[in-house]
């Protein structure tokens, strides 16, 4: 099979539809099918005029063929399939939720922000959303920048915002994107976390729904074991814990070859 085919059909399905809607919609502007103008976000023509095409049309162009656009596709496709084959793997509905809070989130602050005209294309600030989820929850993924200075992925964000400055490029898209993944972040990952591990114990309120769910990923609930039926393994829930120092350390080398696995540049 064709080696771009190939990748393509292991690209996971929230991002091989995603970058494929930005590749068909950046040519249909250099066909001429549609311009730029019927596609960035203007809330009158939204509101007013009935063109609810903007809402989603505005998250899909990248501007015109160009060593930018090409930039944007990288991170895009990187950081969301990172994203999809790790923290989100087996949850589609859930990863779908996340940037659906992403946009919505980014589609009521922008009217808001009327001191730039940066902010008439949110793909860039969706896309850094995603990078900021992602480099926070790996936060001990070293990396590297041209080979000259190496830092931690919670820091790659500021790195490329800093980046962007140095580059003369207004930071408004990016720092819109940094917030909207910081409140993602601390709302699930922070808030709704355990106290025993570093939570604030608060209630899960950006859990997916039920309906989300269903129409992603279908009826996903197990159906009920048979009443004399042995928990899985064979463990007895009810009985002492009894710990085996042989079983327990081979579990913990296990552990370690699949951390290795996972993320081979980890410390």
């Amino acid at each position: 099979m064709n080696p771009i085919m190939v990748a393509v059909y292991e690209t996971p399905p929230i991002t091989r539809l995603y970058a494929g809607a930005c590749l068909l919609t950046t040519a249909a502007t250099m066909l001429d099918v549609v311009s730029p103008y019927q596609l960035y976000y203007y809330p009158k023509a939204v509101f007013q005029d009935g063109e609810v095409w903007r809402l989603a049309t505005t998250f899909l162009y990248f501007g015109p063929l160009s060593l930018n656009w090409i930039f944007h596709m990288f991170f895009l496709v990187r950081y969301c399939r990172m994203l999809e084959d790790n923290s989100f793997r087996g949850r589609t509905a859930a990863m779908t939720y996340m940037l659906l809070l992403g946009a919505i989130f980014l589609l009521l602050v922008t009217p808001w922000l009327t001191f730039t005209d940066q902010l008439l294309f949110l793909g860039s600030s969706l896309t850094f959303m995603l990078v900021y989820v992602w480099s926070r929850r790996n936060p001990a993924i070293r990396m590297g920048l041209l080979a000259l200075f190496f830092f931690r992925a919670p820091f790659l964000p500021w790195v490329l915002l800093g980046l962007g400055i140095l580059l003369n490029h207004d930071p408004s898209a990016d720092l819109l994107g940094i917030a909207a993944g910081h409140l993602y972040y601390f709302l699930e990952d922070v808030y709704a976390q355990p106290r025993a591990v570093g939570g604030l114990g608060g209630p899960q309120i950006l859990a997916t729904p039920r309906w989300l769910k269903y129409i992603i990923e279908g009826d996903a609930t197990p159906p009920p074991a048979p009443a004399d039926a042995q928990p899985a393994g064979g463990f007895n829930w009810g009985a002492p814990v009894v710990e085996d120092a042989q079983d327990n350390a081979g579990n913990a080398d296990n552990a370690d070859n699949v951390d290795q696995a996972v993320h081979p540049h980890q410390d």
